[in-house]
């Protein structure tokens, strides 16, 4: 079965973009370099090895990924330092390319390379790898990770080198350290000590902000936003997850240079939410006013289940792209629902941010609908349709439609395309079939009825109206049979040109 690039939401897409591109969702050819601290693994030793190991780290890898060439001399500068570590740090790769391995990498959830997972007792527990990618870094995080989860502070020298202040971290603070509170606390570090920094302390006064004379078992959680710490006297694990979760996220997320935003992007974008984002210039002179009467707004719909970012334009330009809006719409505001339905107004003034949002939460909005417009002229063999006319080419027609949802660099649909040029060609006097393609970037996809999870995704609708996806190698006889297979016949049925005529056609084509 042929490949395709995966994507699987935005989320993907910001992540890229955040981690300056340390993830690889496109194909090529090539061969990895041998290196000699790291463990080689594959689907007839993994088990076993991983088994013998308290700690190890998996980088699952692709040979073709220019991302995974670029980690690997840092994963083996790093591999050979914690070797010597005591007790070491085992680092391991599994070609997840590799057919025989690729059941490995569903199992630990493998949509993009390279991915690191950390595995603990022997397998049994395994996180995502959320560090540095580079030498240096991915030691000390890994030392970290290996460690305790959660450093004790004795003095204030513990405390600072523990705490940043544009970072989220948790600080235990117990009159002994013992007892069910403490447990609790204990093992939520443990469990989430790939998101947060983790400390605990007899002595409130070395912690930097709130009261200093904690006589009973508190949690506090300092943050670089909002109100900069908050307090919680629940102990229950769930309830300690609860309270991370919703105080660990701003109010209004800002999607600016700052790499220090990053992490709370990457949560703002996972979350489940409805998404409210207002994209503008940051250095405009109302920038200000937008900010505090986004923020007032933000706080209104706290909790109540939408979730608000602040974009700069500079910033943004992903974004922009991925939602097919142009500059001269700024400042603009749009609202993404966890069902893809998105809802947007441009050139919003500061003061009507507030009734928009109350008209969108209030179901008064009509859902916005990302559309190249229908083209003028559309006389090649492959049909171009875009999101205004897929209903009445793909839908409406009658006719038996082959279509391919594709992104302009997707490497794989520059090469399927000759191949469907061809196809269209073979049915060009044939009036019941339509070989269409549709530009997934810049047209919303219904995908109430097309699931595109990756460039290319092609569908196949017959006139009568049965869609199923295409699934097959990708060669013109392949495509043939398919069409021919699945087809309904409206009238009276057309011979699909021969071999010799369609090249024939091809050629005149060229010329032309």
């Amino acid at each position: 079965m042929a490949t395709r690039v995966v994507i699987t939401s935005f989320i993907v897409l910001v992540s890229i973009v955040l981690l300056s591109g340390s993830m690889c969702f496109a194909e090529e050819e090539s061969k990895e370099s041998v290196v000699e601290h790291v463990l080689t693994l594959d689907h007839t030793n993994f088990s076993e090895i991983v088994g013998k190991h308290e700690f190890i780290v998996v980088e699952f890898y692709a040979p073709w990924c220019g991302h995974c060439k670029s980690l690997a001399p840092e994963y083996e500068k790093a591999a050979s330092v914690l070797s010597s570590h005591d007790p070491p740090i085992v680092l391991a790769k599994v070609d997840a390319n590799e057919e025989a391995n690729k059941e490995l990498a569903t199992q630990f959830g493998v949509q993009g390379f390279p991915t690191l997972k950390i595995l603990r007792s022997g397998g049994k527990h395994s996180q995502e790898y959320k560090g540095p990618r580079e030498a240096e870094g991915i030691v000390a995080y890994l030392k970290k990770q290996v460690g305790p989860a959660s450093t004790e502070i004795k003095s204030a020298e513990d405390s600072s080198s523990l705490i940043d202040e544009k970072k989220i971290t948790l600080i235990g603070l117990f009159p002994v350290l013992s007892g069910e509170e403490f447990e609790n606390f204990t093992a939520l570090a443990e469990k989430l000590r790939s998101d947060y920094d983790f400390g605990h302390t007899v002595d409130a006064k070395l912690i930097p902000k709130g009261d200093s004379s904690i006589t009973k078992p508190t949690l506090r959680l300092l943050k670089p936003f909002d109100e900069l710490f908050v307090d919680s006297q629940d102990f229950h694990v769930e309830a300690m997850e609860k309270f991370i979760a919703e105080s660990g996220v701003p109010t209004v997320t800002l999607f600016n240079q700052d790499p220090s935003n990053h992490p709370f992007l990457v949560k703002f974008f996972d979350s489940p939410d409805a998404k409210a984002m207002l994209f503008l210039n940051f250095s405009t002179d109302k920038f200000e006013d937008f900010k505090k009467t986004y923020n007032d707004v933000a706080a209104l719909y706290k909790g109540k289940g939408l979730s608000f970012l602040l974009g700069d334009l500079e910033a943004s330009k992903g974004a922009f792209q991925y939602f097919g809006l142009s500059e001269d719409q700024v400042p603009v505001i749009l609202v993404q629902t966890s069902d893809s339905q998105k809802y947007l107004k441009g050139n919003v003034e500061a003061e009507q941010i507030a009734p928009w949002l109350k008209d969108y939460m209030d179901g008064k909005l009509k859902p916005y609908v990302k559309s190249e417009p229908i083209p003028e002229v559309n006389n090649e063999p492959v049909k171009v349709v875009v999101r205004d006319s897929i209903q009445d080419v793909v839908f409406n027609s009658g006719k038996n439609v082959l279509i391919e949802f594709y992104a302009p660099w997707c490497g794989h649909c520059k090469k399927l395309a000759p191949i469907l040029d061809e196809v269209a060609v073979s049915f060009e006097n044939d009036a019941d079939v339509i070989i269409a393609k549709f530009d997934a970037t810049t047209n919303d996809v219904p995908s109430e009825v097309f699931d595109v999870q990756g460039f290319p995704t092609l569908y196949f609708r017959s006139a009568s109206g049965t869609v199923l996806p295409y699934a097959g190698d990708r060669t013109k006889d392949d495509f043939i049979e398919f069409i021919q297979k699945n087809r309904d016949t409206i009238a009276k049925p057309v011979s699909v040109k021969s071999e010799e005529s369609a090249a024939k056609s091809e050629s005149a084509r060229d010329e032309l």
